[in-house]
């Protein structure tokens, strides 16, 4: 008896090890099939979309959404006021220089106008309207873009009164810090800081320079006058950058409390990338491709996308002229380019989840995150860049990118630039959109004087504090506000005494209004911006 029953177990598990051998086999053979079928369909092209199609709701939502942020922060006469907590403010600016300087935008939440980062938001919002200008207008949102844009490069240009001064800040930070009160009701003193041949700032200087030979491009069509004196002053304010090379974090120390720049190297190679956009001028594809790109360009090592280093924005900028002039430009550029779009490679290889070299720089449930202070700042910009790159493949017939051992096709760059934006409008562990005033579940206590104050309010600048300590939300909505964004954990303490997380920045709304742009529906790449 004992000994058939073993017997018996011998060949049941015999058949067993078989059984599983041959569903090792099996399964080998249908994965291997599947990724010679995964190779075979990534090699063949997507097909290039056409006109903008089917509009997705949820990105077209919050692309007005966002944009109105955009004119809560304008300073000055407000022209078409649809803010109705707002009024004009600041409106002597730049008077003690004889010069009107009321226009731009306020930086974040406080009442200061910082160059450097409003330069960059005019750059990128640029940037946004020439590739995806079209989307916009299918929503009826592009007049609005322009808009802002204007009374950006408005205040720019009267910033740069000759060639060799830019004023860069209005306001002093630290009284401005030290009022909690609405810009309308602001009465302290404004002072001016400028830099100059003496005192010289190559990143500030050059990124003002990117953003006029940018905006040019925008307005090139529907006002020739305005961007011909954007264009001119784009080319003074670069050779004034380059010829007179110097950090304004260095030379004017204080500045560096705020917004210190870490090196003025890649605003240099962005602003002549801008600069060959807008005048197709070779020598300024020498400048990026010689030795300054050399010593800036930092080949072959990504970076991330922000305020403060552009080489990840100037790697994908100029890939777009190999996909999409590579037989026309001269065999004298083309290493160099090649440079570029292999570095531009190796960021979209960083940000694909799947892919060999990707970052490990992420939340647990994939929101790219690299710094606590304006979290969300490096999501929305890979995610920028990302489908940037996605769109430039489709339209170029560009089938797949490959990462190490691995290939990925534009839907997968597509694919996480949505992601990215899905977690900024809700779909979170915290269930929870950024931005304000979209979905159900929005900050409310956000870290911004002109909305936690009542309109009709007359606090000064002390006791407007009692405002910033209410336990109350906010009286005034500021609709369209990418506030700083959540911890790594994945936690987000709304309160406004908490500024990491719940201030919002104008540049942070200005790449979100580009890649919601690019995501509202889908259409090719423009193959020329002129």
């Amino acid at each position: 008896m004992g000994e058939k029953s073993r017997s018996k177990k011998g060949g049941c598990c015999g058949w067993f090890i078989a059984i599983v051998v041959l569903a090792i086999v099996v399964a080998a053979v249908v994965y291997t099939v599947k990724v010679k079928l995964h190779r075979s369909h990534s090699d063949k092209p997507a097909p290039v979309p056409g006109p903008p199609g089917a509009v997705q709701q949820k990105y077209s939502s919050a692309l007005k959404t966002s944009l109105q942020f955009l004119d809560i922060q304008k300073s000055g006469k407000l022209v078409d006021n649809k803010i109705s907590w707002r009024g004009d403010s600041a409106l002597k600016d730049g008077s003690q220089a004889s010069l009107d300087l009321s226009k731009g935008l306020y930086d974040a939440g406080d009442n200061m106008k910082f160059g450097f980062p409003m330069a960059f938001t005019a750059t990128v919002l640029s940037w946004s309207i020439l590739e995806y200008g079209d989307q916009m207008d299918h929503v009826g949102q592009l007049e609005p873009a322009q808009n802002s844009l204007k009374w950006i490069t408005d205040f720019l240009i009267n910033a740069h009164p000759s060639e060799n001064t830019l004023y860069i800040q209005v306001g002093d930070p630290s009284v401005d810090h030290g009022c909690w009160q609405r810009p309308e009701a602001m009465t302290e003193k404004r002072p001016l800081i400028q830099i100059n041949s003496s005192c010289p700032g190559s990143d500030v200087a050059a990124e003002t320079a990117a953003a006029m030979a940018s905006a040019s491009l925008v307005f090139k069509k529907t006002d020739s006058t305005y961007s011909s004196t954007l264009l001119k002053h784009a080319k003074q304010l670069f050779t004034f950058a380059d010829k007179n090379r110097g950090s304004y974090s260095e030379n004017i120390p204080d500045v560096a409390k705020y917004y210190n720049s870490t090196g003025y190297g890649d605003e240099l190679l962005w602003a002549a990338s801008w600069l060959y956009h807008a005048t197709d001028d070779d020598s300024y594809l020498e400048y990026v491709t010689g030795q300054n790109g050399e010593d800036y360009a930092n080949w072959g090592s990504p970076t991330w996308f922000s305020w403060d280093s552009k080489l990840a924005g100037t790697q994908v900028l100029l890939s777009r002229l190999s996909f999409f002039k590579g037989k026309d430009i001269s065999n004298a550029y083309s290493s160099g380019l090649q440079n570029y779009r292999k570095t531009a490679d190796a960021v979209m290889c960083g940000l694909l989840p799947d892919s060999p070299t990707a970052t490990k720089s992420r939340t647990d449930s994939g929101l790219i995150w690299v710094s606590e202070w304006n979290s969300l700042q490096h999501p929305v910009a890979s995610a920028f860049l990302a489908v940037l790159y996605s769109d430039y493949m489709l339209t170029t017939q560009t089938p797949k990118l490959t990462c190490g051992s691995h290939s990925f096709r534009p839907s997968d760059l597509r694919d996480f630039a949505e992601s990215q934006a899905d977690y900024v409008l809700g779909k979170n562990p915290m269930e929870m959109s950024f931005v304000v005033g979209y979905g159900d579940k929005f900050p409310e206590f956000v870290h911004h004087r002109g909305a936690s104050i009542p309109k009709d309010s007359t606090t000064n600048c002390k006791d407007g504090f009692k405002w910033l300590d209410s336990t109350d939300p906010n009286p005034n909505v500021a609709t369209g506000a990418l506030v700083g964004g959540p911890f790594l954990n994945e936690t987000f303490i709304d309160s406004r005494n908490n500024s990491m997380q719940t201030e919002p920045t104008t540049y942070n709304n200005a790449i979100l209004v580009g890649l919601l742009s690019s995501l509202v529906t889908t259409s090719s790449a423009i193959q020329s911006f002129t």
